[in-house]
């Protein structure tokens, strides 16, 4: 099985690097992939940039060059559920932007002509949940819900709140999901967001969590996805 992994940030992209073996360094229009091996999967990792746009062209760079069997997001998101804690894992069962509107005849966030939603493939999520009962897991929280994506750091609880406002349901927010889903619909490749949850915006303050996060907490947090990729 041929799997991609899409990071937005060099310190995602070193940790999940670090957990695979024999890999390679490759490079397609502006844009380094490294490949390697996580058991018997093959790995494409690529570090795409902040943002729609970064994201969108590094799926479909990956998508054209690799062909890969499924994409997978991974990387920190912050929690919008505030039942959430730092570290807790957040699998996007859907997918929808923050930040997009094109008229009332849509849904707020929906792009003419695309789903309102896009949705992860339910194998994948229960594949994710189910790590929750794993002996070697026992620490993971790993919660299914939207994830939802736009072009803005949400370091303020107001600003959480107004996203809550259009979308009381949604689990986390970042800055990648929505677009690399958006990217793997049209080419018709399975796709799933996995984030470790860096922060809680409404139980924060002007990002202090997140911080703390990349400061103290993060070493070792995105083995999750390690965890994942091996029970698919």
């Amino acid at each position: 099985m041929k799997i991609g992994i899409i990071v937005a940030m060099d310190k995602e992209f070193e940790q999940l690097k670090a957990i695979l073996s024999n890999t390679e360094t490759e490079h397609f229009n502006h844009k380094d992939f490294v490949t390697g091996r996580l058991g018997e999967k093959e790995i494409i990792l690529q570090q795409c940039g902040i943002g729609k746009v970064n994201s969108a062209i590094g799926a479909v760079e990956m998508i054209n060059h690799y062909h890969p069997d499924l994409v997978i997001s991974s990387g920190c998101a912050g929690g919008a559920d505030t039942s959430l804690e730092v570290t807790d894992v957040v699998v996007a069962s859907e997918c929808a932007y923050h930040d997009a509107y094109c008229g009332d005849e849509v849904a707020f966030g929906q792009i003419i002509g695309m789903p309102s939603r896009f949705k992860a493939p339910a194998d994948l999520i229960e594949k994710a949940l189910s790590l929750n009962n794993l002996s070697d897991c026992k620490d993971l929280h790993v919660k299914a819900g939207l994830t939802v994506s736009g072009e803005w750091f949400v370091n303020s609880r107001e600003k959480m709140q107004q996203i809550m406002d259009h979308f009381p349901e949604a689990t986390a927010v970042d800055m990648e999901s929505c677009s690399i889903a958006q990217v793997c619909h049209i080419y018709q490749t399975p796709f799933v967001s996995f984030r470790v949850i860096s922060d809680v915006p409404l139980k924060d303050n002007k990002a202090s969590q997140y911080y703390d996060f990349w400061e103290r907490i993060a070493n070792g947090s995105f083995e999750v996805t390690k965890h994942f990729v091996e029970s698919i």
